[in-house]
């Protein structure tokens, strides 16, 4: 098989404002969105719940953007996905600004935000912070890179998510965020606003990052705010993204032009069968993680978790384009109890951390099973909705480096096989992340970087990897030398 990528492949990383943007001067600090206050909540501190890393200790993107702009040029890529922070240009309730809104019930079937509307919101913004991505937004272009704009990187503004208090009522009181229909209005009024301030920088659009994220951890018992676990919450979360996204894509097809190009991103991670016959189970869990939301986004089929069945036309054919997040799988094992399958341990995300997995290959520091393979499984899940595709996220936390080459050459040859064997539309590949940056609940300790930042001084240095991932940027493809590593275990490897 020919190792080199389709002509015009976009190369570029990927990043999130929250996770970057802190810690170079006080003036780069936001402490207006949800996330910040979860983080530095004294209960989930002394409970472990978050690491006690903050956000204001971060790389400072938001004053040093120049210089990593100048890395991702050095790496020869063309191509940067972004996002701009909602509680930054909109610290302060925007709810006084009132728009026409279609809806029935929970159900939000139209948004229309005027030019009056907008004036009246652009009055309200933080000109500071939209002043400073657009000098940013500029900035990138300014050196030929690509510029894919994107929404919603999960933190909320205050005034939409009060997390604590979400979290002490059980999600009884708020501001309640994505539990409440009317953080879908808000949001479109959001995308309506950055359309029209950003349409004439960006390059393509996506409405938001991993929603099955924001309803799985926030809302089943994970570490992530409002740190509930009660299914129906997480389901009326996730109606709620759905939602959310599609009237997002209305407006980003209003204000920014019909010819815009509007994706989602989703965290695909495919469920695999951990023996003949717990193959329905596997295809369960396909169904009850991924298959619902592409469903609901393509064909207008709203069965959330696989479950019940509504017809919303008004969700039906809101997606462009799908950008594919992946960085493991997950082996399952039928079960009688609901949703009909459990996942085993020792696999996928439930391993043991710099460890090996019970199939006896290495385990990120996070403690992610390192499974190139399922890479190609994941574009051909998402392949079957006839959209041009693009891998979002894709990499290690390896503080020591030690398995990133060879995990992104491993990689980018599976995915040359779903572009070349399987026939996958896939445009373009964005690694996760450019530089070390907060990993979220678990702080700086996990290390994604193929640049590493010093946290003291903000100092950058590349690490063995950005010159592998360089090299095969320039190439456009996997150079010869490279070849050896595709496959593990490997000389690279130790193997």
């Amino acid at each position: 098989m020919n190792l080199e990528f389709p002509k015009g492949f976009l190369w570029g990383i990927s990043m999130a404002a929250f996770q970057y943007e802190m810690g170079a001067s006080p003036d780069s600090v936001d402490p207006n969105s949800d996330w910040y206050v979860w983080l530095h909540d004294r209960q989930n501190v002394e409970k472990g719940v978050v690491s006690g890393d903050v956000p204001e200790n971060g790389p400072g993107y938001y004053d040093l953007f120049r210089v990593d702009h100048g890395w991702a040029c050095w790496l020869g890529l063309n191509a940067w996905r972004g996002n701009v922070e909602w509680s930054r240009i909109f610290p302060k309730s925007t709810r006084d600004v009132k728009v026409h809104v279609d809806a029935e019930g929970g159900a939000i079937r139209s948004v229309e935000v005027s030019e009056e509307a907008l004036k009246r919101l652009d009055e309200m913004a933080n000109k500071a912070a939209v002043n400073r991505y657009r000098e940013i937004f500029e900035d990138l272009k300014c050196r030929g890179l690509k510029l894919i704009l994107n929404l919603y990187h999960w933190p909320l503004p205050l005034w939409v998510h009060d997390p604590i208090k979400v979290r002490d009522t059980g999600g009884r009181e708020g501001p309640r965020g994505w539990l409440d229909a009317e953080t879908v209005v808000e949001f479109a009024k959001f995308a309506a606003y950055v359309a029209w301030k950003f349409g004439d920088l960006a390059d393509m659009w996506c409405t938001m990052n991993e929603p099955n994220v924001v309803w799985s951890i926030g809302y089943t018992g994970g570490n992530f705010p409002p740190g509930l676990n009660d299914y129906a919450l997480s389901l009326a979360a996730a109606v709620n993204l759905v939602q959310a996204h599609a009237r997002a894509y209305d407006q980003l097809k209003e204000h920014a032009g019909r010819d815009a190009q509007v994706g989602i991103i989703y965290a695909v991670t495919p469920a695999e069968p951990a023996a003949d016959e717990d193959r329905e189970a596997a295809e369960t869990a396909n169904r009850v993680m991924t298959h619902w939301y592409f469903e609901a986004i393509t064909e207008g089929r709203l069965a959330p978790f696989g479950v019940g069945g509504e017809r919303r036309e008004d969700l039906k054919g809101r997606v462009d384009w799908i950008g594919v997040n992946y960085y493991s799988r997950l082996l399952v094992k039928a079960d009688e109890r609901p949703p009909g399958y459990r996942v085993l341990p020792g696999y996928g995300f439930a391993c043991k951390p710099a460890s090996k997995s019970e199939a006896g290959l290495p385990t990120s520091d996070f403690g992610w099973e390192i499974y190139p393979w399922g890479l190609r499984k994941a574009v051909n899940m998402i392949k079957r909705y006839g959209k041009p595709m693009m891998i979002t996220e894709n990499g290690i936390a390896d503080a020591s480096d030690r398995h990133r080459s060879w995990y992104i050459v491993s990689h980018l040859y599976q995915l040359l096989k779903a572009i070349k064997v399987d026939g996958a539309d896939v445009r373009g590949y964005l690694h996760w992340s450019l530089i070390d940056n907060l990993e979220w609940a678990s702080g700086f300790k996990m290390r994604f970087g193929l640049i590493y930042v010093d946290m003291k001084t903000k100092q950058r240095y590349p690490r063995p990897s950005a010159y592998v991932f360089r090299d095969i940027v320039c190439s456009n493809g996997i150079p010869d030398y490279l070849a050896a590593y595709a496959e593990y275990p490997n000389i690279l490897s130790g193997a």
